[in-house]
């Protein structure tokens, strides 16, 4: 049976030429939009529009049917509007792209509060940079700024990658090396220990030991677990060391649980930035999640 939303997602592509603008329009996600196009024409049987960059150019069948539905279509509105005497609004949904870990430390004790709806997307940095200027996302936290001009970048935080280990940890022997500034002695004493690290995303140690030894390190990590949050919880009243942001083990630190074992005689500070799209219609609602990021990266 048709849907009655996919015609009016039709007519609004049809009149705005974008998804994106369509998406904006209805209050609902740009993938929101692509599905209703796509079952709308998964029931009629032709393509209704032709994809021509990010533009939506409609067929000779779109024009038609457009013309076919446009009059009924509008009066089934207009009786909406005069026997729907609710006042609810449309719930705007905002999609966000954030690593894994960082989302369960910030905004996911949150969400169940938040008044609009939420898709969160986890992936590759690139990829979500490409989405959201895409329109499929409106906000994602980022590590760098790039030069846009359809995005807009804030910075509003920053991690310092550190050198961490458990609390059963013996470091005083690395603690003496470094303090008189023996690096060749203190890299090979650190590859004594087990070493902890993530599926797929070695890049902190790459980049730790780089910075800090000159080269990069010649062995793996003993255990590889899902993610950050996982290293911390292995590491907390145990042994076993780890490179990661300092941000995601603060309160281990505070507690004992984990112990900070070196910052490096140069440290490596990253600058987490907000990315949103220049042209939004989500300024409200972006304003309260940028703000509950900051109270808990702050």
């Amino acid at each position: 049976m048709v849907n009655l939303e996919w015609y009016r997602t039709f007519k609004t592509i049809y009149k705005t030429g974008t998804l994106t603008s369509a998406a904006e329009a209805l209050f609902i996600s740009q993938p929101g939009v692509s599905v209703h196009l796509s079952s709308l024409e998964s029931y009629v049987g032709y393509k209704l529009f032709e994809r021509t960059g990010r533009k939506m150019i409609p067929t000779e069948r779109g024009k038609i049917l457009y013309n076919a539905i446009i009059e009924g279509l509008k009066t089934l509105e207009d009786a909406e509007k005069n026997f729907h005497r609710s006042t609810e609004k449309h719930t705007p949904t905002i999609s966000i792209g954030i690593c894994f870990e960082t989302f369960q430390i910030t905004l996911e004790q949150y969400i169940s509060s938040l008044p609009f709806n939420v898709i969160i997307r986890f992936g590759d940095y690139r990829e979500m940079l490409e989405n959201l200027d895409k329109g499929i996302l409106d906000l994602i936290i980022c590590p760098q700024k790039e030069n846009s001009t359809t995005i807009s970048y804030e910075a509003f935080s920053s991690e310092t990658i550190i050198l961490v280990g458990g609390s059963e940890v013996d470091d005083s022997e690395f603690q003496r090396l470094v303090k008189q500034k023996k690096y060749i002695e203190a890299e090979q004493y650190l590859k004594s220990p087990k070493w902890y690290g993530t599926t797929g995303a070695m890049e902190n140690l790459f980049r730790f030991w780089q910075l800090n030894f000159g080269n990069f390190p010649d062995f793996r990590p003993n255990y590889i677990v899902p993610n950050l949050n996982s290293i911390v919880r292995c590491l907390s009243g145990s042994n076993g060391l780890a490179v990661i942001p300092d941000f995601f083990c603060q309160k281990e630190i505070e507690s004992g649980a984990v112990k900070v074992i070196w910052e490096g005689h140069k440290k490596l500070t990253n600058t987490l930035y907000f990315a949103t799209r220049k042209k939004t219609s989500y300024e409200k609602e972006l304003d309260l999640i940028k703000d509950l990021f900051k109270k808990e990266m702050l």
